[in-house]
């Protein structure tokens, strides 16, 4: 009989939304396996009713972050002599001064990129990661965890987060197969591969030509395409509630039509606060002009800053707050988890509002799953927070060569003609050209059907452990 256990490797948790709140443990029991979550997080996966195994203080050996540091610079520096392309210059984090021990450990990073440059220093670091980590404590409990448990399979819910490095490692050490998520749109060129696994999980065919042009060591037959739960929400009929209750609880007007003001991090838009001036006031414009409309401030999820609150007085007439339903469970930015709740709210928020603007975000995706455009801000204001900031450089980012075509999203150029674009939108001159083009640059992105990535992970695992 085939051993069906198969342990979700949550090292943080981002993989929360996509794998414990999405129709993934469900289509997992329904299939038959054991699903069990080892969980590194703060959030109490049995609350849901699921399976757990908590990791209790995990810990890398001292040196690994620096290491992590190093290998993350060496390999984007591989990726600039691969591609003759400088703009993952932009990915490198800047080295910070600001104690005695950050200078420390700065100098040190800086002198082991300098004495480990080219492919053999990479993989000599790579070989340190791993070789430092095999003699934590860690390493040594998570080996303890799988002889008692002996899964048939550890599934890593994202790649780029250096405490899962230790339990992957046991898992090859007993010869448990081993794979691995690919988080987000955006990562692989970031060089955020730190952890190495018997299968990689990716998107789309886009994300495994990638994969294979950054990491060649990597076999095309370790790679499998499924595509991502992160979406498959907005196709759930149980995450919809009526325009009417949906109103009613966040005191919506329902002779207004909305506007989606998707908010990014202060280190991704430093100006945001700016841009959501602009299109309250061009939403004051049109108000004058025949429109009744609002704005659904839907703010970062790990944006907990006072830094709106002028703007949200001014134009307290036109928006609404709605706050993501994430719960800070300590100070750090990286455990402030989602609450499953927020899948309904997002989907929502997407469904009745007539389109979505913000700063090169994947919400484009959602709203395109509810047939609604995105615009994105294309201009950097007069006077900025951060005058090092560029928002044109964000556009350059490799992440959106993947857009087939320009017209995805409707692109507000200048505060001055955001009225105009967004009445011509509202009027539908333009939108569904746009939301079709959208679409495309959905199915290049994700594979389709959007709905099914749970169900074809698990098809790929039962393959795996066969």
């Amino acid at each position: 009989m085939t051993n069906k256990k198969i342990f979700i490797l949550l090292p943080d948790g981002v993989g929360l939304r996509n794998f414990a709140y999405s129709n993934f443990h469900d289509i997992g029991i329904e299939k038959e396996f054991d699903v069990i979550f080892w969980n590194n997080t703060m959030f109490s996966i049995e609350d849901l009713g699921f399976k757990e195994i908590k990791i209790n203080n995990a810990k890398t050996h001292p040196l690994t972050d620096v290491y992590k540091i190093v290998k993350i610079q060496l390999t984007l520096n591989q990726f600039i002599k691969k591609t003759k392309d400088s703009i993952y210059e932009s990915y490198k984090f800047p080295f910070s001064y600001r104690d005695l021990k950050f200078t420390i450990k700065s100098i040190l990073v800086n002198c082991l990129i300098l004495l480990n440059s080219g492919k053999k220093g990479l993989k000599r670091i790579s070989h340190k990661i791993t070789f430092e980590e095999r003699k934590t404590l860690y390493y040594y409990q998570s080996k303890q965890t799988l002889e008692k448990e002996k899964p048939a399979m550890v599934f890593c819910t994202n790649q780029r987060q250096i405490l899962s490095v230790a339990p992957l490692l046991a898992a090859k050490d007993l010869n448990i197969p081993t794979a691995t998520f690919i988080f987000s749109w955006d990562n692989l060129p970031k060089a955020t591969m730190i952890v190495e696994t018997d299968f990689y999980f990716v998107w789309s065919q886009y994300m495994k030509d990638e994969l294979l042009l950054y990491y060649p060591y990597i076999n095309e037959n370790q790679i499998i395409i499924t595509g991502t739960p992160q979406f498959e929400m907005h196709f759930n009929e149980k995450k919809q509630t009526s325009k009417q209750v949906f109103f009613d609880k966040f005191n919506l007007d329902t002779n207004k039509k909305y506007i989606c003001f998707s908010g990014d991090d202060i280190t991704s838009s430093p100006d945001d606060p700016l841009y959501l001036k602009d299109i309250s006031e061009a939403i004051r414009i049109l108000n004058t002009k025949n429109h009744n409309l609002g704005i659904i401030f839907r703010r970062c999820p790990v944006d907990f800053s006072n830094r709106y609150d002028e703007v949200l007085k001014e134009y307290s007439e036109i928006i609404v707050p709605i706050d993501p339903l994430w719960k800070p469970l300590t100070t750090k930015w990286n455990t402030i988890l989602p609450l499953k709740e927020d899948d309904t709210l997002f989907s929502n928020i997407a469904e009745y509002s007539e389109m979505v603007v913000n700063l090169g975000s994947s919400t484009i995706f959602d709203f395109a799953a509810h047939n609604k455009p995105c615009g994105y801000f294309n201009y950097n204001q007069e006077f900025q927070l951060d005058n090092k900031w560029d928002i044109h450089k964000c556009y350059k980012f490799v992440h959106f060569s993947s857009m087939p075509n320009k017209n995805a999203v409707f692109w507000l150029n200048n505060p001055n003609e955001i009225a105009q674009k967004m009445d011509e939108l509202l009027d539908n001159i333009q939108s569904q050209e746009i939301i079709l083009n959208a679409k495309k640059w959905f199915e290049t992105i994700n594979q389709h059907p959007p709905e099914k990535a749970s169900e074809r992970i698990w098809n790929a695992i039962e393959v795996i452990i066969k």
